[in-house]
């Protein structure tokens, strides 16, 4: 590029040098002095050229060392590659009969072995779970390093495995008390007295713990079983040495008392009866408090008939039967028809007052019922429809229709029992006040026909 560029400035110095020798008459002595200066330029290139002819050549000769040596060097590696790989076959074969020969050597040993491995494995998880783990921690890192373990046991490990095995025998059979700390179902830690029930049950102040073999940490039940269970479990909790106390005991170690948790109250079970449940108990309420109502009045009303009936002759007119006297006493007159009469209109007309309320009570008896049965349908008709939308995989899907249809029917029955039971017992009572009051208007009927026979 530089050889070009120079014979494009020599050809303008040239063309340039023309025009200036035509233009001033052909100035010759500049013509010779730019021919040597073209000459001195070539000369210049030519020694250029070979300097970096040279050095490619040098570089050529370099490169070519280079890759002698690579050849080399990978030619070197590839031999060990093919060493190493002999070596390993070697060790492989050393190793496999290393191993034979440890085998030969341990003997029985190497059935201890694998019942110590099998041993704490199967024991790892009955431990850590365990309620004695609670008072005793870490007894269960020992058995999980002896699980995993490839070399034989030592002598001290084993005296461990014995040491943990003999040592949840021995608690499972105690009722232990020991301070420990109780993680609130808030997250926080306190300090408490615990009292330890075998492998069965742990015991505070405030009721049942439960163990947390992830967490190991002892931990309040979500919710408490029934209070005279708790109740009996502190007084055990609480008693001296040697005295006796019933106490509740759970055979799988906390399991039965975490599924209890998990039991529906009776709260619960009441609001799972849905509207057909809360229409029977506003049914139910409403029968309890008419027949309240009714048997304080038919009992007044009773009271103030058998006061009346100590003195027929003055009657008064704040119960049935002394309005009904009064009817007599105001047609003594009359003859025993007529009389008749009268005192049947007033029988009547004391009648509804003494049945009142005993009908509707009947009605609600028989409504009920008939409410817990349509609850029942319409809780099978949500199952059946929970049943089609997601199959049959999942019991607890179905399981707050199915609720329903049994809740009602059991809300339905106990509005039913009671208010029958007391329906009959006011239907007596006003069967018996009206009987009294049909017995004395018999009876003074009777009397006046023999005063007029007379």
């Amino acid at each position: 590029m530089k050889k070009v560029f120079k014979g494009l400035m020599i050809a303008a110095a040239v063309t340039m040098s023309a025009g200036v020798c035509l233009n001033a008459a052909a100035n010759t002595a500049q013509l010779d002095q730019l021919l040597e200066q073209v000459k001195k330029n070539r000369a210049a290139d030519a020694k250029l050229d070979a300097a970096r002819e040279q050095e490619f050549l040098s570089d050529r000769a370099d490169k070519q060392a280079l890759l002698s040596k690579a050849k080399a060097a990978f030619a070197a590696e590839e031999a060990r590659g093919k060493s190493l790989t002999k070596q390993f076959a070697d060790n492989e074969g050393a190793i496999a009969a290393k191993e034979q020969e440890l085998l030969n050597a341990q003997g029985t040993l190497g059935e201890m072995f694998g019942i110590v491995r099998g041993t704490a494995t199967e024991t790892i998880g009955a431990i850590a779970t365990s309620n004695i783990s609670a008072q005793y921690k870490g007894r269960e890192d020992l058995l999980k390093k002896l699980s995993v373990a490839k070399e034989l046991p030592t002598i001290a490990e084993l005296e461990e495995l014995w040491i943990a095995l003999q040592t949840e025998m021995t608690e499972s059979a105690k009722v232990s008390k020991f301070d420990g700390e109780v993680t609130g179902l808030d997250g926080a830690k306190a300090p408490a007295s615990v009292t330890r029930v075998g492998s069965f049950n742990l015991i505070s102040d405030n009721g049942f713990l439960v163990y947390n073999a992830d967490t190991k940490e002892m931990q309040p039940l979500v919710k408490q079983p029934e209070s005279y269970v708790v109740s009996d479990s502190v007084a055990f909790k609480n008693s001296a040495a040697g005295e006796l106390k019933p106490v509740y005991i759970d055979p799988t170690g906390g399991n039965l008392l975490r599924l209890k948790t998990q039991e529906a109250t009776l709260e619960e079970q009441f609001h799972s009866g849905g509207t057909p449940g809360y229409v029977i108990t506003v049914l139910l309420i409403i029968g309890l408090l008419i027949s309240a109502v009714r048997f304080l009045a038919l009992t007044s009303a009773g009271s103030k008939i058998n006061a009346q009936l100590k003195n027929l002759n003055n009657p008064s007119t704040d119960n049935a039967l002394g309005r009904i006297l009064k009817v007599y006493h105001d047609n003594k007159k009359a003859d025993v028809e007529n009389l008749e009469l009268k005192l049947d209109e007033a029988i009547m007309r004391e009648t509804p007052a003494i049945e009142k309320g005993i009908g509707i009570l009947k009605l609600i008896a028989a409504v009920g019922p008939l409410l817990g049965l349509l609850g029942t349908v319409v809780g099978m008709i949500g199952a059946f429809q929970m049943i089609t939308l997601h199959g049959t995989g999942d019991p607890k899907i179905m399981a707050g229709s199915i609720s329903m249809a049994l809740v009602t029917t059991v809300q339905g029955l106990l509005c039913a029992l009671p208010l029958l039971f007391l329906h009959s017992l006011l239907q007596s009572k006003s069967n018996s006040i009206l009987h009294i009051l049909d017995e004395q208007s018999a009876g003074i009927i009777a009397a006046h026909a023999e005063k007029e026979r007379s």
